[in-house]
């Protein structure tokens, strides 16, 4: 049973290629909201690091996707699959230690007052993204040379499914902040990061169906060709 809209391979490759390059903008644009609305603190200046290493980290996975998605095998010495393959533990890296000390800062007593279910389901979801955004780069650094590989191309469609459910979850957590944890968050920063989330989930969403599509293809392929 198909479970994605019947278009073309080429409509799909074009538009999750363009929410993509979109989301990297909006993340471009989330360091400037940061830095410039006001004086920056030091939680502005790690958010703001923490939206430019993720801006490098699509950019750089957005143009090795671009060849995937066209069927090209990315060589591993090829520079951005490299840079990629760098930089992305980086990133994961960071983000952890940001939910372990947040983790810390919670069961030592910080924002007592706010409503713990939902703390709770806040850090779940951020920890669970945290790790699915980590498989989704690894899983595209190991397809990437081998773009028809199906095991690897499996692996990487199902983090790509689970990374987009949570996306969705983060994204609602930002528009809708939690009282006494968030903070004094005005309606620009909600809109900033409602964008950025939606942006988020649409192009993980139609990543996902593009390798659906060829892998529907290659079957397709194989049996005309039985």
């Amino acid at each position: 049973m198909n479970l994605i809209p019947s278009l073309p391979l080429s409509r799909w490759r074009a538009l999750a290629l363009g929410f993509l390059w979109a989301e990297v903008v909006a993340v471009l644009g989330t360091v400037a909201f940061v830095l410039l609305r006001g004086q920056p603190g030091p939680q502005d200046w790690i958010n703001a690091f923490d939206a430019l290493l993720a801006a490098l980290v699509l950019t750089w996975w957005t143009r090795v996707f671009t060849r995937l998605s066209a069927g090209q095998a990315t060589p591993p010495e090829d520079r951005t699959l490299r840079a990629l393959t760098v930089a992305f533990p980086w990133l994961t890296s960071f983000r952890a230690a940001l939910w372990g000390v947040t983790l810390l800062a919670l069961l030592t007593g910080a924002a007592s007052e706010a409503n713990t279910l939902a703390l709770t389901a806040l850090m779940t979801v951020w920890g669970a993204a945290i790790l699915a955004s980590n498989a989704v780069n690894g899983c595209l650094v190991r397809l990437a040379p081998e773009p028809e590989d199906p095991a690897n191309r499996k692996r990487l469609m199902d983090w790509l499914n689970l990374s987009a459910a949570l996306a969705l979850g983060m994204a609602v957590f930002n528009a809708v902040p939690i009282v006494g944890f968030s903070g004094d968050v005005t309606l620009g920063g909600r809109l900033v990061y409602g964008v950025g989330g939606l942006l988020d989930v649409i192009a993980t969403v139609l990543a996902l169906w593009v390798l659906m599509a060829r892998a529907g293809q290659g079957e397709g392929r194989a049996v005309r060709g039985g």
